[in-house]
């Protein structure tokens, strides 16, 4: 056990590296900024207030966003997912996987749950003992179950999922717009600086003062930094946009949720702004702090009820084959109503099922039954 222990603490304390590296750099990136470029390159005062009062608005709402995405605890399964104790001495007691399923059938009948397995049976965590709710994971870095997981993030330590996830966007959004902000910026005194290097290097020009201040070397480099960091970060923002887009997360964007009707990947899109709703909340004044604000409690979400994609403006119906063609305007179930639909599925998907297991050993009868339309 000793080892063990001592080997995971290891791994906390190493886990925590690449979030120091980027707040070494982010340190650096504000010193070369605002000393080296603001104050000892810059010869314009009112240019140097306007750059740095920019510059500290994209910082702290960076570092802001940053630091939520990194300490907010990822969210948990509530005990009311949790077996109760005779059921699960029961489970554990079982070696048979039917036998299992029969126990997890009875105790998730009273639960809210909408997906399944590949195979169709009930999601159970082993390591957490647990049963899923719905698009929740068990993160292995973190050793627990996740709501609404997305992905574990080593640049944050932690897993970004229902509690954090519209942390996780803004930071990529600061982020981004604090490179991008020092890149524009800094491009001007870059290509100056280039510029001046090579023709002293070229036609061996005598030492001027603009090219010999360690200033230089720090605007150099501070323009390659953030110039990386933007583009790498681009792409990664534009993907975490079109998942908010379609309400999907990353794992459900690699592999489809599965329904009581099959696999959908567009299982839990209500359209796209309420797809956006769903991250950031209602209130628009408060979707660019990051701060709490999305909708639901992470055990249960709003899904579609039919497999046709809600996107779409309106949905061509076909009456009898007599009467003439028309079509039908379908507007979107409301929460309500989804919930309170789903609750039937739900309760007539477990009766169904367990019936069908009571009826296992009868012997089955093939009933063919023919249906002869009217001349």
């Amino acid at each position: 056990m000793a080892p063990t222990h001592v080997l995971r603490c290891c791994q906390r304390g190493l886990a925590w590296i690449p979030v120091i590296f980027i707040a070494l750099v982010v340190c650096w990136s504000y010193y070369a900024y605002v000393v080296e470029l603001c104050i000892f390159t810059i010869p314009s005062i009112g240019e140097q207030i306007v750059y740095l009062i920019f510059f500290h608005l994209s910082f702290v709402m960076f570092v802001w966003s940053y630091w939520k995405t990194i300490f907010t605890k990822p969210a948990n399964p509530s005990k009311e997912f949790c077996l109760p104790k005779a059921e699960k001495e029961r489970y554990e007691k079982e070696e048979r996987p039917e036998s299992q399923q029969e126990i997890l059938w009875r105790a998730a009948s009273s639960l809210p749950l909408y997906t399944r397995t590949g195979a169709g049976a009930i999601r159970y965590c082993d390591r957490c003992q647990v049963i899923k709710p719905d698009r929740c994971h068990h993160c292995s870095a973190c050793d627990m179950c996740v709501l609404k997981m997305d992905h574990h993030c080593p640049w944050v330590n932690n897993c970004v999922g229902f509690s954090n996830y519209k942390f996780f966007i803004l930071f990529l959004a600061y982020s981004l717009v604090y490179c991008l902000f020092i890149a524009a910026t800094v491009l001007q005194y870059f290509i100056k600086f280039w510029t001046l290097c090579r023709r002293k290097s070229a036609e061996n020009c005598p030492k001027n003062e603009l090219t010999d201040t360690p200033a230089k070397f720090h605007v150099l480099f501070l323009f390659f930094v953030a110039a990386m960091f933007c583009i790498s970060i681009l792409s990664l923002f534009s993907y975490h946009l079109w998942l908010v887009g379609k309400n999907r997360s990353t794992i459900e964007a690699f592999r489809a949720p599965v329904f009581r009707t099959g696999s959908d990947k567009n299982g839990f899109s209500l359209g796209f702004r309420k797809n956006i709703a769903q991250v950031f909340g209602d209130q628009k004044k408060y979707w660019l702090l990051p701060v709490f604000t999305s909708q639901g409690d992470g055990l249960t979400f709003p899904t579609r009820l039919v497999n046709t994609d809600v996107e779409q403006a309106t949905v061509t119906l076909q009456s009898e084959p007599s009467k003439s063609a028309a079509d039908i305007t379908v507007s979107p179930l409301s929460e309500s109503q989804n919930r309170l639909l789903s609750n039937e599925q739900h309760a007539n998907n477990v009766g169904d099922h367990l019936a069908n297991n009571t009826l296992k050993s009868a012997e089955s009868e093939t009933i063919t039954i023919s249906m002869e339309s009217e001349s």
